[in-house]
């Protein structure tokens, strides 16, 4: 789907849920540009705020395109800035402190994902921001969180630098994954240390907003990256706790192998046990006592099922099986490449991927770009996963170049005039 195309068109006369709700948002990579991202496609009004020069960091990442200002757009930041606007500033500049400052007033949300502490220290943390802004929700997102006054004392990594797979591995889901002898694997979900993070500072501020409407107060929404992985890997410790001492669990949850490629299957309770032994050519099993547990399952995982369920499968391709699987109630799927996922029909129809235009390809221009960059396509972003009934789904704006919309912000927030945004470029406080 391209960027200017929409879902469910019908509801555009209501509206977006957050119009009118406007965040500023001091952001960098994914762990907070992803959920200010969502923001932006439920209505509001980001405007994201990065170094006049160089950019948040998510712009270095690798793949990149060349983006329309002619710098290199890393894919990082691609993906999580689609609707927003960007105004240079530098925030370690007293001049750049006080712009932040004052556009506080105009804003119902200032975030921030820097290291705890950093905003405190340029004079931009919670406590500054509410002095001048005190309806303002400020939501910090960061590896190991701050200490917000009534809990407990600072975490003991507050120090540390983190990236998703750092609280990833700290959320002991990696040790519970990892094969006997072999080393963990890192980032096996992608960003999921990013983005479920993200997601929990967006029911904040959501939960936050709804606060202020009754209490006319605005607060400070904290989230770690460390305490949303705990809390997305839960089985680890639950498990632990109900006496669960191996690295496993008692149930049949694993990939098997069809005539195309490999498809995943789980099977945690009794009667489905009973409908993939009947389905495969094995109603013995029911009555088999290595099977009369959920251990037992286990324990026969290899030695009888894989080779019984991979014989059934043989001949059919893994859509084939898990079509099968699912006919007989049995949840199951196929484990697809990146380009079967793009032509999937469920992701077409539900808008799941959307086609932002190349800035650094120009077909029928003579030219052959660098790199083989003239065989790509359109980069391919995630769509909205949160479809609404009353709410159109799109069109979706291209991320912003560094410092595009400078101007226009501080003009419309603040009043300055041409002359004030001379002053504050030439001495390096805006881009």
């Amino acid at each position: 789907m391209r960027l200017d195309e929409v879902g469910n068109p019908a509801a555009a006369k209501l509206g977006k849920p957050l119009d009118g709700v406007r965040v500023l948002a001091a952001e960098q990579m994914q762990a907070l540009p992803y959920g200010t991202q969502l923001l932006a496609r439920l209505g509001a009004d980001v405007v994201k705020v990065e170094h006049p020069t160089e950019g948040e960091s998510g712009r270095g990442a690798q793949p990149a395109m060349v983006d329309a200002s002619g710098r290199p757009a890393g894919a990082t930041f691609l993906r999580n800035n689609l609707n927003k606007r960007s105004i240079g500033i530098d925030l370690k500049h007293p001049e750049g402190r006080e712009l932040f400052l004052t556009l506080s007033k105009s804003f119902d949300v200032v975030a921030e994902n820097f290291k705890a502490g950093t905003m405190d220290r340029l004079g931009l943390g919670y406590a500054d921001v509410s002095a001048v802004a005190p309806r303002v929700i400020y939501l910090s997102v960061s590896g190991f969180g701050n200490s917000l006054p009534g809990y407990a004392a600072p975490s003991p990594y507050s120090t540390w630098p983190a990236y998703a797979p750092v609280v990833e591995a700290m959320s002991g889901i990696y040790e519970y994954k990892r094969p006997p002898g072999q080393p963990p694997v890192a980032a096996p979900a992608g960003a999921l240390g990013d983005i479920g993070t993200s997601l929990f500072g967006v029911i904040g501020v959501l939960a936050a907003l709804r606060h202020r409407d009754a209490t006319g107060k605005g607060q400070w929404v904290d989230v770690a990256m460390l305490d949303a992985m705990v809390a997305m890997t839960d089985l680890v410790t639950n498990f632990w706790s109900m006496g669960l001492r191996e690295q496993r669990a008692n149930l049949i949850m694993d990939g098997f192998e069809a005539s195309d490629g490999w498809f995943i299957l789980q099977v945690g309770r009794e009667h489905q046990f009973k409908r993939l032994a009947e389905l495969v050519g094995h109603p013995e099993w029911v009555d088999d006592e290595r099977f009369a547990t959920r251990s037992g399952w286990v324990d026969h995982l290899d030695d009888v099922i894989r080779p019984a369920v991979a014989k059934w499968a043989g001949d059919m391709t893994k859509l084939e099986a898990c079509t099968a699987l699912g006919e007989a109630g049995l949840a199951a799927g196929p484990c697809f490449s990146a380009p079967e996922v793009i032509a999937d029909p469920h992701v077409a129809a539900h808008r799941m991927l959307v086609e932002l235009e190349r800035t650094d390809v120009l077909p029928g221009k003579g030219d052959t770009p660098p790199d083989g960059r003239e065989e790509l396509g359109s980069v391919l972003i995630p769509g909205n996963p949160v479809k609404m009934s009353d709410v159109m789904d799109g069109p979706d704006l291209a991320p912003p170049c560094v410092g595009e919309h400078t101007e226009e912000v501080l003009r419309a927030d603040l009043g300055l005039d041409d002359q004030d945004l001379a002053k504050l470029r030439d001495a390096g406080v805006i881009s």
